[in-house]
């Protein structure tokens, strides 16, 4: 994919933009979140995106959040249509002890929350996100070859031109430089469901 393409959502204050690698340091109270539980509605963290109307593709970024260290920092892969309408996947610190690896799902103005508790010394993670049509797919690696599934979803809005990439924020008081690289598109890994048919 040509970095090119991406195009910033919301534009953080400091980032750098190469060839080969992004980095966005985040800001202080920014985050991506809508209504459930919280009650509160959040919408201000930096996104860099590019557009697409394929059907079928797979999305791979490695990210590195060595410099996270506050509770909810977070980096990762997203797709975010509007404020109502957007999924992401992240790792985000929790403590010296334990982090959240989990994704959010966000279906016209509600998120949810899924997630499992991984070491804090893990320092990098790699994302795939993939899609058929208006299903989704979002995957994980510790080594950018052997991917594992987070989610499945199907999102109300995103049937016809889509937007997706990355992101990072610090939704409390807090900063850190979120690092990403190998950005690169694929055909569709995750393929049509083998086993029993659609009614």
């Amino acid at each position: 994919m040509r970095i090119e393409d991406l195009k910033w959502t919301r534009e953080p204050e400091s980032y750098t933009i190469r060839p080969d690698r992004i980095e966005i340091t985040t800001a202080p109270h920014t985050d991506l979140w809508q209504r459930t539980y919280y009650h509160f509605r959040n919408d201000n963290a930096p996104v860099l995106q590019m557009e697409t109307e394929e059907k079928y593709f797979s999305f791979i970024v490695k990210t590195d959040f060595t410099e996270s260290h506050h509770r909810f920092d977070q980096c990762g892969v997203v797709m975010y249509l509007d404020a109502e309408n957007w999924l992401k996947g992240s790792v985000e610190y929790e403590n010296e002890s334990f982090q959240h690896l989990g994704s959010v799902v966000t279906n016209h103005g509600y998120s949810d929350w899924a997630t499992t508790a991984i070491p804090a010394d893990v320092k990098t993670m790699w994302y795939r996100f993939s899609r058929r049509e208006d299903d989704y797919c979002l995957e994980c690696s510790l080594d950018g070859e052997n991917f594992t599934q987070m989610r499945i979803c199907h999102m109300w809005e995103g049937k016809e031109k889509i937007r997706f990439g990355i992101y990072a924020c610090s939704p409390e008081d807090s900063s850190f430089k979120a690092v990403f690289t190998d950005l690169r598109l694929a055909d569709c890994a995750w393929k049509a469901h083998d086993g029993q048919q659609p009614d």
